[in-house]
């Protein structure tokens, strides 16, 4: 989301004011919100890196033991068989673009990201949640209700990561909205990995196997192998250039002007303690959350606050826990719950990165993704999401919504 905000940032110069915020003082999701039909949600207790110690924890606490997940409940559920009617009855109806400006009054302008599309309406920022898959540096597809999913989780994360820090949402009056106030945006994307993987040009093992041991201020022993756990969460940071992530030191962050010391030291804990938080999370239904990245900004009140999506499919790799081990000592990759499998047959069927028409994504492995982000969704929440077929089109849904939202923001 932020990263379309970030290309116009001079990074010497205090980050500039358009992007999301709430009060420090006002945390908690305004009354114009579509969040009071979401589940009610667990309180967990701080995660250690932000209390003195957890070696003071009483004895007899003990953990809830993990939700055990196989590669049958994602294929073969009775949920799944309960969704995919819906799905493939909305293969039509889908929010690929929005034109908000036309729709709703008050809007100033708009920023077309990769998956979201975000409107300036003055004091507030509206960022909608399309369907769009983005892959290749393009889109391949539009997925059914993959932008509420992204939504709605992002959602989930933000309410239940407050006692962390606050965040930027205001409200969220449709499940493809978010309203949020503007703040000023960091130009740094805070990744955050707990183990050794991935296959782009700034991943962990990419660098790892080219013989790289100092990773972003990270030293790395000799004899790690892929997919490997590492002894501690770290913290690779990336800013953005014209066109990809460029990975960076914190000593560069600072030096370059890209933010203070205090700011740095001050999102850097609060990424890893998020990061720690999703963890536990994610066990305890099944899942190994691997790595993410998040985006903070500052606020007028200079709080740092938590902004862009958190912990979703789109900006984070889930693994299930039940097989990992196992899959490991053999030497196999890890079962995910991913979009892999659709960027693996646009390979095959096509080149991605150079063919000007690419062929339409098949309907069957569509369907199979969007079955993949509820999959996700409900199993980290443990409730089941909304998704209704309507013959209404979204992009009406939305506008209506919106409008009202906005109209009574206006009047607090």
């Amino acid at each position: 989301m932020a990263q379309c905000l970030r290309s116009t940032l001079n990074p010497s110069r205090t980050p500039q004011s358009f992007t999301r915020t709430v009060s420090a003082k006002n945390p908690a999701f305004a009354s114009v919100s579509f969040l009071r039909t979401l589940p009610e949600f667990k309180k967990y207790p701080k995660p250690c890196s932000l209390v003195m110690s957890c070696q003071g924890k009483a004895q007899n606490q003990q953990e809830k033991p993990p939700q055990q997940l196989s590669l049958d409940d994602l294929v073969t559920s009775n949920r799944k068989g309960e969704v995919l009617g819906t799905i493939k009855e909305s293969l039509s109806n889908c929010l690929s673009d929005t034109n908000l400006l036309e729709t709703v009054p008050g809007l100033k302008s708009r920023i077309k990201g990769k998956v979201r599309d975000i409107y300036d309406a003055g004091d507030y920022l509206v960022l909608i949640t399309t369907d769009r898959l983005s892959a290749f540096d393009r889109n391949l597809a539009s997925i059914p209700f993959k932008g509420q999913v992204l939504n709605e989780t992002s959602l989930w994360w933000f309410n239940n990561t407050q006692h962390i820090t606050p965040n930027a949402i205001v409200s969220s009056p449709d499940r493809n909205v978010v309203i949020a106030k503007k703040c000023s945006v960091f130009p740094i994307e805070f990744v955050v990995r707990g183990y050794v993987t991935g296959s782009t040009d700034t991943s962990l093992w990419t660098v790892y196997k080219k013989g790289v041991r100092n990773y972003c201020g990270n030293v790395l022993s000799d004899g790690l192998v892929k997919n490997q756990k590492l002894s501690a969460n770290i913290l690779t940071p990336t800013t953005k250039a014209e066109d990809h992530d460029v990975p960076i030191t914190p000593k560069e962050i600072v030096e370059g002007g890209f933010m203070t010391q205090a700011e740095f030291d001050e999102a850097s804990t609060k990424a890893l303690s998020l990061f720690e938080f999703g963890q536990r999370v994610a066990k305890e239904h099944g899942l190994i959350l691997v790595d993410t990245k998040y985006e903070f900004g500052r606020s007028s009140d200079g709080s740092i606050l938590l902004i862009d999506e958190i912990h979703t499919p789109d900006s984070s790799r889930y693994w299930l826990a039940g097989s990992y081990e196992e899959r490991f000592q053999k030497g196999l990759e890890p079962e995910n719950v991913d979009k892999e499998f659709l960027r693996l047959w646009f390979k095959e069927n096509c080149n991605p990165y150079e063919d000007e028409v690419l062929p339409a994504a098949p309907a069957e492995l569509v369907t199979e993704l969007a079955w993949r982000y509820i999959f996700l969704y409900e199993t980290i929440t443990g409730s089941r999401i909304d998704i209704l077929p309507t013959q209404e089109p979204i992009h009406d849904r939305i506008s209506r919504n919106t409008s009202q939202a906005l109209s009574s923001l206006r009047q607090l």
